[in-house]
C-alpha cells in the first residue's frame, strides 16, 4: 500500500510536536497508556449503556510486553479498538483527538473520565521509537487494521488479524546515541517505575511479567549441610494501584492508613502533624489531599527548596511539583490535587494560567489557614511544634509584598508572653489587655531572657502590661508591616513615648531637661558621632540609662540589616538616642561632676553609651578603652 503524508501543514509540525512539546522522554509511556485507559473507558462506557452488567473494569487490563532483544515495547488494552477510517483520521492528522470528540457527544454524562484532549500525546512514542506499529481492531468489526510509521516520512494503513477488540502498541526502541540512552525503555524496573510516577491511579490495572526471586524448595533428601538455593520465574504482575487513597471516602480510612500513605509517598520518616482531605464541587471540581509535616525537610530555607503539589487529572500525573497551587508563606503543604477542571496545554506538563487553576490555589489557601487555625485552638501543643518548624514562613509571609498578605496570616502568628510565660496569639494578647492599655507592647532581643532583662521592661512589668518578645530576626519587621490588629497599635518598649507617663511626670521630665540643658548638651559633645541626642526619660526604673533608635531603622533591624551586609558599604546605622534615667543616682553624680567642671563627664558619657550598647547586644567598638574607663572608676 502506497505511504500516505500527514494531513497535517507539514513535516515540520510533526517534528516539533516529537522534539519541542515534552520536556521529557518517559511521558510517552503516561501518554500512551492515558489513550489506552479512555479506549476502555469508552467501551466500559458503552457496555454500561447498553446494560451490559458482565464486564468489569479488572477484566479489562492494560498489558505491556518488553522484548529487549529485538528492541520492542508492546503496549496493548482491550478497549473500543479503531477502523481503518478512524486509525486514518486519529492517527493521520496531528492534534484530533477521539477522546476529545467522544466526550463532547457524551457530555451531559457526568462520570466520563477522559484523560486526551488534544490528539497529540501518540506522537509522543516517536520521541523513543524509530518505528511505530498500532494494530486495532474496531468492537463490533470483524476486521483488524495495521497503522505503520517511522515519524514524518508518512504512514500506511493495511488489513491485517487480530483476535479480539483492542489495540496493541508496538515501539521499535531506538538504539542508543552520545547523548540519549534509550536502553533504560526495556528494562522492566524502569518502565515499573514510570508506572508508578505517572499512572499509578488509572482504574484498570496494567500488567506486566516481571522476574521475581524465590527460594527453592529444600529436597526431602537434604542433609544438615544443605544450603538453600535461589531462582528466578517470572510473574505477571500489576504494577499500578488503581484507586487513589484521596477518592476514597473520608470515613473509610483511619489516621494510619493516611500517615502510611504521606511517609511512604513523600519519604518522610515522621508522619505529619495533620492532614487535610477535601472534595470540593462548585465553580470548580477538585480532590485535595493535603499534608502539614512535623519538621522542615533539610533545604526548605535554601533556595534550593522547591514548594508545590502533585497536580493530577483524572488520576494521572499531570506535574509532579506545581508550585501555582501554593502560596510561598504556605510552601511547606505537602500533598495532591485531582481534577478535571484545568486547562492544559497540548503536552499536559504546563499549565495556562486561567480561572480554574486561580480558583483552585485560593481554595486551597483558606482551607490550609482554617486547618491550622483549628489546630491552634484544638492541638496546641502540635500547633507550636508547627510554629517551631514553619513560624518563620508564616511570618515572612505577613512581611513581603508590602503586607499584601497580613490580614489572612495574622491570626496564626504566636509569640512569647512576659506574663503568659509560654506562646500567645494577638487575638488571646488583646482579650488580656488593661482597661487604660492603648497598645500592644513588645520588645525585640537575641533571646527570651535578654529580653525580659532590657532596661524598659521593668515598668512594663511594674504596670502588670504584657509584653510579646520577639527573638527572631524577621520578627520586628514584620510586626511593623502589621502596625495593628484589632485596631490596637503595636509599640516597642524601646520607643520614646510609651504611653505611660501621665501629664504631671512628662511636665516633670521636661523641666528637667531644661535645668539640666548644659549636662545634656556636654554628654552629647562626648558622644558626637555616636548619638543623636543625650536625653532625660521617666520610663526606668532602676537601670541609669538605655539606647533607643530615632526614625525608620531600630536598633534590632540595624542589627538583622548588618549581618547580611557583605561589606562597610552595605551596612546602616539607626539614629541612637542615650536616654538617662532622671532620678537615677548616676544621673545625679553627673551633675554634681558638671558643677565641679569635671572631665570625668566625658569618660562617664563613654561608660553609660558602651553600658547600653551592651544592654542591647550591639557591637561595642573599642571594648579595652571601655575596660580601662571602667578601672580607671574603681582605682
Amino acid at each position: 500500500m502506497a505511504k500516505k503524508q500527514f494531513k497535517a501543514e507539514s513535516k515540520r509540525l510533526l517534528d516539533l510536536m516529537i522534539n519541542s512539546i515534552y520536556t521529557h522522554k518517559e511521558i510517552f509511556l503516561r501518554e500512551l497508556i492515558s489513550n489506552a485507559s479512555d479506549a476502555t473507558d469508552k467501551l466500559y462506557y458503552n457496555a454500561m449503556k447498553d446494560g451490559k452488567t458482565g464486564i468489569t473494569r479488572d477484566s479489562l487490563p492494560i498489558e505491556l510486553t518488553l522484548d529487549k532483544e529485538n528492541r520492542r515495547f508492546v503496549i496493548e488494552d482491550h478497549g473500543c479498538g479503531m477502523t481503518a477510517e478512524e486509525l486514518e483520521s486519529n492517527l493521520g492528522t496531528i492534534a484530533r483527538s477521539g477522546s476529545l470528540a467522544f466526550k463532547k457527544e457524551n457530555q451531559d454524562q457526568a462520570d466520563i473520565d477522559i484523560i486526551g484532549q488534544f490528539g497529540v500525546g501518540f506522537y509522543a512514542a516517536f520521541m523513543v521509537a524509530s518505528h511505530v506499529e498500532v494494530v486495532s481492531r474496531a468492537i463490533g468489526s470483524d476486521q483488524a487494521n495495521r497503522w505503520e510509521s517511522d515519524g514524518t516520512a508518512g504512514y500506511t494503513v493495511t488489513p491485517c488479524e487480530k483476535e479480539e477488540n483492542g489495540t496493541r502498541i508496538t515501539l521499535t526502541i531506538k538504539e542508543n546515541t552520545e547523548n540519549e540512552t534509550y536502553d533504560e525503555f526495556l528494562e522492566p524496573y524502569r518502565i515499573q517505575a514510570l508506572v508508578k510516577k505517572y499512572s499509578d491511579y488509572i482504574r484498570y490495572p496494567i500488567k506486566m511479567d516481571m522476574i521475581r526471586s524465590r527460594m527453592k524448595e529444600k529436597p526431602a533428601d537434604a542433609g544438615e549441610d544443605y544450603q538453600p538455593e535461589w531462582e528466578e520465574y517470572t510473574e505477571n504482575t500489576t504494577l499500578n494501584s488503581m484507586v487513589p487513597i484521596w477518592k476514597k471516602s473520608k470515613k473509610d480510612l483511619t489516621e494510619e492508613e493516611y500517615n502510611s500513605f504521606y511517609t511512604s509517598k513523600f519519604y518522610d520518616y515522621q508522619p505529619p502533624l495533620c492532614h487535610i482531605h477535601s472534595s470540593v464541587e462548585g465553580a470548580v471540581t477538585y480532590t485535595a489531599m493535603l499534608f502539614i509535616p512535623a519538621h522542615a525537610p533539610m533545604d526548605y530555607y535554601t533556595k534550593d527548596y522547591e514548594k508545590g503539589l502533585q497536580l493530577y487529572s483524572n488520576g494521572v500525573l499531570i506535574m509532579d511539583k506545581c508550585a501555582d497551587l501554593l502560596p510561598d508563606h504556605f510552601s511547606f503543604v505537602r500533598g495532591m490535587v485531582d481534577t478535571a477542571d484545568l486547562s492544559l496545554n497540548i503536552s499536559r506538563e504546563m499549565l495556562q494560567h486561567d480561572r480554574h487553576l486561580k480558583a483552585i490555589a485560593q481554595s486551597i489557601e483558606k482551607k490550609i489557614k482554617s486547618e491550622l487555625l483549628k489546630m491552634q485552638k484544638d492541638q496546641r501543643e502540635e500547633y507550636e511544634k508547627f510554629w517551631k518548624a514553619f513560624g518563620r514562613q508564616i511570618k515572612y509571609g505577613a512581611y513581603v509584598d508590602y503586607g499584601a498578605h497580613k490580614d489572612l496570616l495574622q491570626d496564626l502568628l504566636i509569640y512569647h508572653s512576659s506574663t503568659e510565660d509560654k506562646l500567645v496569639t494577638l487575638e488571646e494578647y488583646v482579650s488580656r489587655m488593661k482597661e487604660e492599655q492603648k497598645y500592644i507592647y513588645y520588645a525585640c532581643g537575641e533571646t527570651i531572657d535578654k529580653i525580659k532583662l532590657l532596661p524598659a521592661m521593668e515598668t512594663l512589668r511594674d504596670k502588670g502590661y504584657e509584653v510579646l518578645c520577639l527573638d527572631d530576626n524577621i520578627d520586628e519587621f514584620c510586626i511593623k508591616m502589621l502596625a495593628s490588629y484589632q485596631e490596637k497599635e503595636f509599640k516597642s518598649i524601646a520607643d520614646a513615648d510609651l504611653g505611660l507617663e501621665s501629664e504631671d511626670e512628662k511636665a516633670e521630665i521636661k523641666k528637667l531637661t531644661e535645668e539640666n540643658e548644659t549636662l545634656l548638651a556636654a554628654l552629647g559633645t562626648a558622644l558626637e558621632g555616636k548619638v543623636k541626642k543625650v536625653e532625660l526619660t521617666g520610663r526606668l526604673k532602676s537601670h541609669p540609662c538605655c539606647l533607643r533608635a530615632e526614625g525608620p531603622v531600630t536598633l534590632e533591624m540595624e542589627k538583622v540589616l548588618n549581618q547580611q551586609a557583605l561589606d562597610d558599604s552595605q551596612r546602616v546605622h539607626a539614629e541612637r538616642i542615650l536616654e538617662l534615667n532622671a532620678e537615677h543616682p548616676v544621673f545625679k553624680k553627673l551633675c554634681e561632676l558638671q558643677q565641679q567642671n569635671s572631665d570625668k563627664v566625658a569618660v562617664y558619657a563613654e561608660i553609660l553609651y558602651t553600658q547600653a550598647l551592651l544592654i542591647e547586644g550591639l557591637p561595642v567598638d573599642d571594648p579595652v578603652s571601655y575596660a580601662n574607663a571602667v578601672c580607671g572608676l574603681i582605682s
